[in-house]
């Protein structure tokens, strides 16, 4: 039974509206600006850089939010605000808050900002525990592509825990909506399909990429695999990531980036730039299309809703290959004493 303070519908409604709006704020202000306006860093938030798409989808979400409130209170938590949260209405104590929104208003600003790859605008709605309000607590979640000036269709999924998981492919030119239901894919095997460990930077990437190879050499073998037909995709976005394991384009995903970095020590060049809570708000769409969503442990997913917890996962298409998979990996880190 949702514990939320109004229907499920009530906040897929309200989401799936503040999405679209940030979603076309952003495609306006590209068509209008130059590459180099495009690619600008306007500064530095507590986990990551904050680029030009980021900065120009703020104030829509927080106009959003100031209408929103006139409804309800609430907590807002996202990267681009002083110290990560604030509550609406103005003024309101956080205690009287009745939920948190959770919102990455661009995942995959790289990608998008050099026109290579499509990004996300990511949110989850959780009853608000107070500082216990955790990952595990969100109830719905919205997910929208933000398309490349070369795409014409742009996708969205929401997920309601427990009830399911819903898609639209939104036709940007003519404003058609066709829906779609996400399915992960069905093979027991990674052979011949995409299966990624995220090296997206060159700090930590050796590392990593010695324990995808060994991971693939390993499942090959085992498989009776001449060649290690295994294909890579540095997808840099958390929420494209998880899109690409429910529509079945993906078999599996390691994001070990806290680890690395624990590895590394506080000297390292990898600085803090992790998956966070607001990178995987999502999460909950993906495990009610049915992908596996797990920690190292193989538990659910655990934070609290911040912006600066660094969070390690794993994404498997189905259990066939989650039982190929987990158990090599496992090894493998215990062999390399990274656990």
């Amino acid at each position: 039974m949702s514990e939320l303070p109004r229907e499920p519908s009530y906040f897929v409604d309200r989401l799936t509206t503040l999405q679209l709006s940030m979603r076309d704020a952003l495609m306006t202000r590209r068509r209008e600006a130059s590459e180099a306006a495009m690619r600008s860093a306007e500064g530095t938030g507590e986990s990551d850089i904050i680029y030009s798409p980021d900065a120009w989808v703020h104030d829509v979400l927080i106009d959003f939010c100031h209408e929103w409130a006139e409804e309800i209170p609430f907590l807002l938590v996202a990267e681009d605000i002083e110290g990560g949260s604030i509550v609406f209405p103005k003024g309101t104590p956080e205690d009287d808050s009745q939920f948190v929104l959770i919102v990455d208003p661009v995942d995959g600003t790289r990608g998008l900002m050099y026109d290579k790859r499509s990004a996300w605008v990511l949110s989850g709605v959780a009853s608000y525990r107070g500082p216990e309000t955790n990952l595990r607590d969100i109830e719905v979640a919205v997910q929208t592509e933000i398309p490349t000036s070369r795409q014409y269709l742009s996708a969205m999924v929401y997920g309601i825990m427990g009830a399911g998981v819903w898609g639209e492919q939104h036709n940007i030119f003519s404003n058609e909506v066709t829906p779609f239901s996400p399915q992960p894919a069905t093979n027991e095997s990674i052979a011949h399909g995409f299966a990624t460990i995220a090296k997206f930077f060159p700090s930590g990437k050796s590392l990593a990429a010695a324990i995808e190879e060994r991971l693939m050499e390993t499942i090959s073998s085992e498989a009776g695999e001449e060649f290690p037909m295994i294909f890579d995709d540095q997808y840099i976005s958390s929420g494209g990531q998880l899109y690409e394991l429910m529509v079945g384009h993906d078999l599996f995903t390691a994001d070990l980036r806290p680890l690395l970095l624990a590895q590394a020590g506080a000297g390292s060049r990898l600085g803090k730039i992790c998956a966070h809570p607001y990178d995987l708000c999502t999460e909950l769409i993906a495990r009610e299309a049915g992908v596996i969503v797990t920690d190292l442990d193989g538990r659910a997913l655990s934070a609290p809703l911040d912006t600066t917890t660094n969070i390690l996962w794993l994404g498997f298409a189905n259990e066939g290959i989650q039982r190929q998979v987990y158990p090599v990996l496992k090894d493998i880190l215990r062999d390399l004493g990274l656990t």
